[in-house]
């Protein structure tokens, strides 16, 4: 077999895998999208659920998701890209990062119940926070920390050394040289870590399952200090509990069809992002 011919056969094998993986992502989409759009309706989005769930809305879980989604990039966004920025531009001992580095990994590869579990521990009981968004928000933001240096990182180590010293050598000193060239330069890939984080917290059960989630709380929170429902839990609940859960099926499908369009209009919004900070760093 010359070089020729196996370049052509390993061509094919990883086309075709590369389109067995968008085929999957297809099929789980077009299974949701069939078994769920037949209750998708302006009053299952905009009204709050009765008869314990397996009736009315799901207006109440999308508001908690959102704002559990949203609480958690507050806090993992600008600390992990601050923390990325040290390793990256700051922390000059080697033996330092790589081991900020491996804490970092193995924080990442932890199970999403055990930060439920610390999150419950420390906000909820210790802080005194009790089951409440902000105690919830900050255990999915300690969940995507990780995901965010990581990407962070990357994405400041691939700005060339060149850049820098240039900046240096026309009298800017290191942190108006990191603010002014590196960081709008790295932000379009800086938002990718923002994207998977997003993809990451938003679907979560177990994080808020002791820390924020409500069984049935049919009404909207007036503080960051209220409990509310989430789609994540809510699906779980009406998939797996109830005196008739194959009548509560088709909610089931309908609730987690939402959350993964939520998710898409999430990543979407932080695409566009990337792309017009991307075009604005190409016209400077």
């Amino acid at each position: 077999m010359n070089r020729k011919t196996t370049q052509k056969i390993a061509f094919i094998t990883f086309r075709s895998l590369g389109l067995l993986v968008v085929a999957i992502l297809f099929w789980i989409l077009g299974f949701i999208i069939y078994n769920g759009i037949s209750v998708i309706s302006w009053e299952f989005l905009t009204t709050a659920p009765t008869e314990g769930m397996t009736a009315g809305g799901i207006f109440p879980a999308i508001v908690g998701t959102l704002c559990l989604t949203l609480g958690s990039l507050v806090l993992s966004f600008p600390l992990g890209v601050m923390s990325a920025i040290y390793m990256s531009e700051y922390a000059g001992n080697a033996r330092v990062v790589k081991f900020i580095r491996v804490m970092t990994n193995n924080l990442g590869s932890i199970p999403s119940i055990i930060f439920g579990l610390f999150g419950m521990a420390l906000f909820v009981n210790t802080l005194g926070f009790g089951d409440s968004i902000i105690a919830g928000s900050f255990t999915l933001g300690l969940l995507a920390l990780p995901l965010v240096i990581r990407t962070t990182e990357e994405a400041l180590k691939a700005i060339p050394d060149s850049y820098r010293t240039g900046s240096l050598a026309l009298g800017a000193n290191r942190l108006q040289t990191i603010r002014r060239v590196i960081l709008p330069m790295a932000f379009p890939n800086i938002i990718t870590g923002l994207i998977l984080s997003i993809g990451r917290v938003s679907g979560e059960t177990a994080p808020i399952l002791f820390t924020v989630a409500a069984y049935f709380l049919p009404k909207l929170p007036h503080s960051i200090f209220d409990q509310v429902m989430a789609l994540p839990y809510h699906l779980y609940v009406i998939a797996t509990s109830g005196t008739d859960i194959e009548a509560s099926r088709p909610i089931a499908y309908g609730t987690a069809l939402v959350l993964v369009l939520i998710v898409l209009l999430m990543n979407l919004l932080a695409t566009t992002l990337r792309r017009y900070f991307g075009k604005k760093v190409k016209t400077n």
